[in-house]
């Protein structure tokens, strides 16, 4: 039976919060209800329901994710191929931003040199929290010991009872596409290349599936969740996710409602002007504030305690609390009998002022060392050294996740992931050396002067003061 054809004209006419259609690469589905639970906010679906959403759709996502989130029953027909001619996106082969005079990948030498290539790219901003992340590892002072036999290295680390030939994971970020069209697709496989794997995030511009396809059969990976306001919506992920089956559940408790960005606001303020100024008429007026704000609909605001410990009893899936920002937090996830803890700040992008992640991390090893034997920890913000990397380690945790080097990184692609981390492994590799020991699990606290760190540590009656 021949599929039905739609016009733009029928299209147009199912615009109703409760009959609603839209266009998608050819394809017109029956998306009502969708704008509620769609996880980037409503703004979007909203502007493109009744007509050809494939431009912006294309833009951030993979041509399979409609088909992932949509039912069959929800297929409509297909758009008239008058309007839909060339409208597919070519196959996602090379980063436009390289076009951009970018320096060749081999020019860069460090991530200070990588995040100079995304400001030039205009991908970068700053908070007060982001750079204190990376400041405070400064105020770590290494203590090396001489005179070791120190000629072959060891960077593995173990977790969940794998082994990865580095302590190096993604911070997991959405939008990917927008610094590459492979985006986690690139990501996943630089990853697994050098040894590691992928946090899967929940707002990733290609499926779960996908991305999974990507990696080597049985390959494990973990996956970041944004827990949704949306009961169904909810199950039906964690549905999902029970028979993909991920070596553990990251639980994103840092961010209950999105925080102010400045610069997607500036981005989005000088999009609008120049659109007012190539549309004469064009107005943004009544629109929300940015996607970032919109996108908060799709996070509960009232997440508990009690909803990560039902996502531990009904998943059967280990849970890591990703956001952990203070040692309360951390031993209330071990009290519950989380596996292991994220302790992250969002990048700076969440509470601004924040304190450091690496300062949570001591405040935690302070006053609650048994968390750090007991549980899996990784951490992320600030890492932009391989003497970051072994503090970090030695002050406890077994991973580091970075979230804007790899966002960087992949304006070059594959290529560019396991280059930033083949030059984060080699500064590593140098650093152990320079101190003495040969494997991270020679790693400790000898080895580093955290004087002028624990000066900021809170104090014990910050601690047990009730909030």
């Amino acid at each position: 039976m021949a599929e039905r054809k739609i016009t733009l004209e029928e299209l147009s006419q199912h615009v109703k919060d409760t009959d609603t259609w839209m266009a998608i690469n050819g394809t017109v589905w029956d998306i009502t209800g969708f704008a509620e639970i769609h996880p980037g906010g409503p703004d979007i679906i909203q502007k493109y329901s009744g007509g050809d959403a494939s431009e912006p759709y294309n833009s951030v996502h993979s041509l399979k994710l409609a088909e992932k989130n949509f039912d069959a029953s929800q297929r409509i027909g297909t758009l008239n191929a008058y309007f839909v001619a060339n409208k597919l996106p070519a196959e996602n082969t090379r980063n436009p931003r390289l076009e951009n005079d970018l320096p060749e990948i081999d020019e860069i030498i460090n991530l200070t040199d990588l995040e100079a290539a995304a400001e030039k790219a205009s991908i970068n901003d700053h908070g007060f929290t982001k750079a204190d992340n990376a400041d405070f590892y400064r105020k770590i002072f290494l203590r090396p010991r001489v005179a070791r036999a120190v000629q072959d290295i060891n960077t593995k680390t173990k977790i969940l009872d794998d082994v990865y030939d580095i302590p190096i994971f993604n911070a997991p970020a959405s939008l990917m596409m927008l610094a590459h069209p492979d985006a986690e697709m690139a990501l996943a496989k630089g990853l697994v290349a050098s040894g590691s794997t992928i946090i899967i995030p929940t707002l990733s511009s290609f499926s779960t599936e996908e991305i999974i396809e990507a990696l080597p059969a049985d390959h494990p990976f973990y996956f970041q969740l944004y827990v949704s306001p949306n009961k169904a919506a909810l199950e039906k992920m964690v549905d999902s996710l029970c028979k993909l089956r991920p070596k553990a559940i990251m639980v994103t408790a840092d961010l209950p409602v999105f925080s102010k960005r400045e610069a997607n606001e500036r981005y989005e303020k000088r999009i609008a002007k120049q659109k007012r100024a190539s549309e004469p008429g064009a107005t943004t007026a009544g629109r929300r504030s940015g996607q970032a704000r919109s996108a908060g609909v799709s996070i509960d605001p009232n997440l508990c305690w009690s909803n990560i410990k039902w996502l531990k009893e009904s998943t059967g899936i280990p849970i890591f609390v990703k956001g952990i920002q203070c040692a309360g937090d951390a031993l209330q996830a071990w009290k519950i009998g989380c596996k292991g803890i994220y302790i992250s700040n969002h990048g700076g992008r969440a509470a601004d002022t924040a304190q450091p992640t690496i300062l949570t991390l001591a405040e935690i090893r302070f006053y609650y060392p048994f968390i750090l034997e007991e549980m899996e920890v990784f951490i992320d913000g600030g890492v932009r050294r391989g003497t970051d990397i072994l503090k970090a380690i030695c002050l406890g945790a077994k991973g580091v996740c970075l979230g804007r080097p790899f966002f960087y990184a992949l304006m070059y692609g594959e290529e560019g992931v396991r280059y930033t981390i083949q030059l984060l492994k080699d500064e590593l590799e140098t650093a152990m050396q320079l101190c003495g020991i040969t494997s991270l699990s020679e790693a400790h606290i000898g080895i580093l002067n955290t004087r002028a760190l624990y000066r900021d540590v809170e104090s014990p009656q910050s601690l047990s003061s009730k909030l």
